[in-house]
């Protein structure tokens, strides 16, 4: 089923989720409820996009059933701390291939593709003042980049400065299609060519796609400064971020390092202290703490994962993070 024209605005989230189906379903589940919720608020009354709104719902049902045993289907807050890893590893592959100045297709779509996660966390709640900043840092940074390479010129590595109205629109309409076609548009375009490839456009399932529209962006260094901007200790690309692996000159082979392990601070094992009283809101934050240590050791991050059981058992045993 095609998309109808009103909803072309999700057609980025619904891709993003077509590109996860098998590499991790959570991230395909929690894209297509963004883009279900954000559609209802588009246009849900024309008889063709209720159509393809409820077929999208269906496909959400299936889905939930399928991955019923997930705990970041069942559990919000799991599910809160999947996306945000995810989109801040993302996040982090990109720019580290910015500031060692190794620009190419699959890290402009990176820092695309992580502003995109970190719109759809709003399924959860509204972002935090530091996510909106990494998603206006990312959007702007795969247009500028891809921009600067388009016209046979050498971008500017690493963190840089970027306008306050460099931010996309509401619905991060700009877009990167990896079909060797274009990244057009983006931060400060927010429109759509309405008649190319409209056939490529489909419904959900199989087949999603979405092409580009023209639309200026920036092209030089902007204003506010960004050299700043704070990542989570211990976030690194989850396994297979890029859509494709890069050519051979682009790959760099590891070096091992040898690491110690995390200390760990021996009053915590002592158990909860006498007259220590905890509210409902320290056993969510507990739990959410669990859950980010837990997301940390699915990318072998072993020290992310032990400080965030630490402060998680600071928390149950004193009542203090």
């Amino acid at each position: 089923m095609a998309l109808p024209p009103q909803l072309r605005a999700i057609q980025h989230y619904l891709r993003t989720a077509q590109e996860h189906e098998k590499r991790d379903p959570v991230v395909a589940y929690y894209c297509r409820l963004y883009a279900m919720q954000t559609g209802m608020k588009l246009d849900s009354k024309t008889p063709e996009c209720r159509k393809f709104l409820v077929k999208l719902m269906d496909q959400l049902e299936s889905m939930k059933k399928e991955l019923g045993d997930n705990d970041s289907i069942s559990q919000e807050v799991v599910g809160n701390a999947h996306i945000e890893n995810y989109a801040l590893k993302m996040f982090l592959y990109a720019d580290n291939e910015d500031r060692q100045g190794r620009f190419h297709k699959n890290m402009i779509k990176s820092f695309y593709s992580s502003s995109l996660l970190l719109d759809v966390l709003c399924v959860f709640g509204e972002l935090s003042e530091e996510n909106v900043q990494h998603r206006k840092y990312a959007r702007w940074k795969a247009t500028y980049i891809h921009n600067c390479l388009k016209n046979g010129e050498t971008p500017q590595a690493g963190p840089m400065g970027m306008d306050e109205d460099g931010e996309g629109d509401e619905y991060g309409a700009g877009g990167f299609s990896d079909h060797g076609a274009s990244f057009r548009g983006g931060p400060s375009s927010g429109s759509f060519d309405q008649d190319q490839d409209q056939d490529q456009i489909q419904g959900p399932g199989p087949g999603i796609g979405f092409s580009p529209g023209p639309g200026s962006a920036p092209s030089g260094p902007p204003n506010t400064n960004y050299n700043n901007i704070h990542i989570p200790p211990g976030a690194h690309a989850p396994a297979n971020t890029p859509a494709e692996l890069p050519p051979p000159s682009e790959v760099v082979k590891p070096v091992p390092v040898p690491r110690s392990g995390p200390t760990v601070d021996p009053t915590l094992l002592q158990g909860q202290q006498k007259g220590v009283s905890l509210t409902a809101d320290d056993f969510t934050k507990a739990q959410k703490l669990c859950k980010y240590a837990g997301s940390a050791l699915q990318y072998e991050d072993v020290d992310t994962a032990v400080t965030n059981l630490q402060k998680a058992l600071r928390l149950l045993t004193t009542g203090h993070e």
